[in-house]
């Protein structure tokens, strides 16, 4: 499967904010916090549904693996994306270790499950 997404009863905002201080905790800065229905909108759309992406990164995870392959970088920083779908408020991401498979380097894939599950545990406190 190439994405991991989950439900919580928490609003948008809640989840953001939650999500952000867990990723702290896990050492992933979030590099930027962009409000797409905003720019949407403000670029005239009519798009209307709440949907925040987050660009995530841990400094020394991101050097790991581009010291073993610059093309990995295609894939950085990680993105993390919460957003209300019919009332409910999901946050979900691509998968690292699907995006890797791009890549054929069995020690870069080892990284990308890690910090996979480490991404996966940030947002599964957040629920």
């Amino acid at each position: 499967m190439f994405d991991y997404t989950v439900e919580t009863s928490k609003s948008k905002d809640e989840a953001v904010r939650d999500l952000e201080a867990n990723l702290k905790d896990e050492k992933f800065g979030v590099l930027w916090n962009f409000d797409l229905t905003a720019k949407l909108q403000e670029k005239g759309t009519d798009f209307s549904t709440p949907y925040t992406i987050l660009e995530v990164c841990n400094p020394q995870e991101a050097n790991r693996v581009l010291s073993e392959d610059l093309m990995v970088g295609y894939f950085l920083p990680c993105k993390i994306v919460v957003y209300e779908e019919e009332g409910t408020t999901k946050i979900g991401m691509p998968k690292p270790s699907a995006l890797i498979q791009m890549v054929e380097n069995d020690s870069i894939k080892e990284i990308a499950v890690d910090i996979e599950k480490r991404l996966i545990g940030c947002i599964d406190k957040t629920v």
